[in-house]
């Protein structure tokens, strides 16, 4: 059971929110719009706040559900949890309906962690909420709040798949940022509320 439950959480957390509900509202495919990708800041962009609200809502809990779902058939094992975990996160990134191609991971990861490690996630919120309030730059928030889990997973006494299952994403989340790195580095990454930079 415990493959098993690492490809549910996988398939579930591939199923691409963005896409559909961009779809839904008349863009035919969000990834040919702003900054191409499938996450709610560009729906956002595109769209407009509903349909980005509940890409957010989706992912969120799609992340939420992928993990509990896989840690339900692997019968609460915390290992494989954890493995359901960066599953979960890694079918949104590299979504097997989209060709291996997906999102950045931020708010599957976010609902995937709020399973995993509730307590360390709910602390690193109010650093995302910060940063991007003074900032207007989503994308350093999101890498922030990221590393900040599995320092709190730690510091909380999380077990020791969990944490790494947080340090995982982590990762995940920052490499798949490397061009918000870049642009950030450079001074011409776009700021909430405005469109991306050509």
């Amino acid at each position: 059971m415990s493959v098993l439950a690492v490809v549910v959480a996988y398939l579930a957390g591939a199923i691409p929110i963005g896409w559909l509900v961009a779809r839904g509202v008349g863009v035919a495919d969000i990834r040919r719009h702003g900054s191409g990708n499938i996450g709610a800041t560009n729906v956002l962009r595109t769209a407009g706040r509903l349909p980005a609200v509940a890409t957010l809502l989706g992912d969120v809990l799609k992340g939420y559900a992928a993990v509990a779902l896989g840690a339900h058939l692997a019968g609460g094992d915390p290992t494989v949890t954890a493995a359901a975990t960066v599953a979960a996160v890694a079918g949104n990134c590299w979504s097997v309906f989209l060709g291996l191609r997906g999102g950045k991971g931020v708010a599957t990861g976010l609902g995937a962690l709020l399973r995993a490690v509730p307590l360390a996630t709910l602390a690193a919120l109010p650093v995302f909420v910060v940063v991007v309030t003074t900032t207007r730059f989503v994308s350093l928030g999101s890498l922030l709040a990221a590393l900040c889990v599995p320092l709190g997973a730690w510091a909380l006494g999380y077990p020791g798949p969990a944490v790494v299952a947080a340090l995982a994403v982590a990762a995940i989340v920052v490499g798949r940022h490397h061009e918000n790195i870049a642009r950030l580095l450079a001074g011409t990454e776009s700021r909430l509320g405005r469109r991306p930079a050509v």
